[in-house]
């Protein structure tokens, strides 16, 4: 069984290619090119089962029963095991990576949001009615607003 300095050195590097990941997601956000982003996809999918994996292979070394957060668990046997600085370091570069992963994957939630709405009023724009506050309608005769015309109250 590996131990723990190995699994979260390899956490580390899981945790960079997502990052980079994200990064890639968020350029092609940015420059709304949709054809990446399936295989970005499928790319963070496959990464996020290592990293589970990964996190199953630690919780088992420490000892965490499913009612116990990992995180923490760690942080105690860090706390407990002081001479394993190799340990605490990978620990808090893989803390400091997702850190950037979770403000990243935000920030890519919002990108797709943005488009999502921009879509939206586009396609509500195309699709629309005439609406009932024009003074004309498509034909170029005068609508009806409540019943009146403005030449009426005149």
């Amino acid at each position: 069984m590996a131990d723990l300095a190995s699994i979260t050195k390899q956490e580390i590097d899981l945790v960079s290619r997502f990052v980079a990941l994200l990064k890639k997601e968020c350029e092609a956000l940015k420059q709304a090119e949709v054809s990446p982003l399936a295989d970005l996809a499928v790319e963070k999918a496959q990464l996020i089962e290592q990293l589970n994996a990964f996190e199953k292979m630690r919780a088992a070394l420490l000892g965490v029963t499913d009612s116990q957060n990992v995180g923490t668990a760690m942080t105690l046997w860090l706390e407990k095991n002081p001479g394993q600085a190799g340990v605490g370091a990978n620990w808090k570069k893989l803390m400091d990576l997702a850190r950037e992963a979770k403000a990243l994957n935000n920030l890519n939630s919002s990108l797709v949001s943005m488009h999502l709405n921009q879509t939206s009023e586009l396609l509500s724009a195309l699709t629309q009615q005439p609406q009932k506050q024009a003074l004309y309608g498509s034909n170029g005769q005068a609508s009806q607003l409540t019943g009146s015309r403005i030449v009426d109250s005149a």
